[in-house]
C-alpha cells in the first residue's frame, strides 16, 4: 500500500527557514518520482518542486528556485524540502505526491500534476510579514 506522510510544516517569520519532510512506504523508492506541490483557498495548486527517488534529478519551480532545495534519502526513503527565505505568499498548505511517470525527469521541466497518482496529506507553512 503506497503512503506518503509530510511533515515540517509550521509557523515563521518572514525570512525564515522550514524543512519539510515526505516519508514514503509501499513503493521501490528509487523508481518513482517524489513532488511537493502547494495550494492556498481559492488558488490552484502549484508545483514546487520534485526529485527522483534516485536524486539524480531535480525541479525547481521559478517562484523557489534559489530559496528551496529539494533533497532524498534512499534508504530512509524520505524527501526533503528546505526552504529557505521564506516570504508571506510562500504560505500555503504543502503535499507530497508520487508517480512512475519518469519519462521527463532528465529534460528537468515540470511534470503534469495529474500524472502524480498518490498523495500524502498536507502540511500548512505560514510566513508571517
Amino acid at each position: 500500500d503506497v503512503q506518503l506522510q509530510a511533515s515540517g510544516g509550521g509557523l515563521v517569520q518572514t525570512g525564515g527557514s522550514l524543512r519539510l519532510s515526505c516519508a514514503a512506504s509501499g513503493f521501490t523508492f528509487d523508481d518513482y518520482i517524489i513532488g511537493w506541490f502547494r495550494q492556498t483557498p481559492g488558488k490552484e495548486r502549484e508545483a514546487v518542486s520534485y526529485i527522483s527517488g534516485s536524486g539524480g534529478h531535480t525541479f525547481h519551480a521559478d517562484s523557489v528556485q534559489g530559496r528551496f532545495t529539494i533533497s532524498s534519502d534512499s534508504a530512509k526513503k524520505t524527501v526533503y524540502l528546505q526552504m529557505n527565505s521564506l516570504k508571506p505568499e510562500d504560505t500555503a498548505v504543502y503535499y507530497c505526491a508520487t508517480t512512475d511517470h519518469t519519462g521527463l525527469v532528465t529534460l528537468g521541466i515540470e511534470i503534469p500534476q495529474h500524472w502524480y497518482d498518490r498523495w500524502g496529506q498536507g502540511t500548512l507553512v505560514t510566513v508571517s510579514s
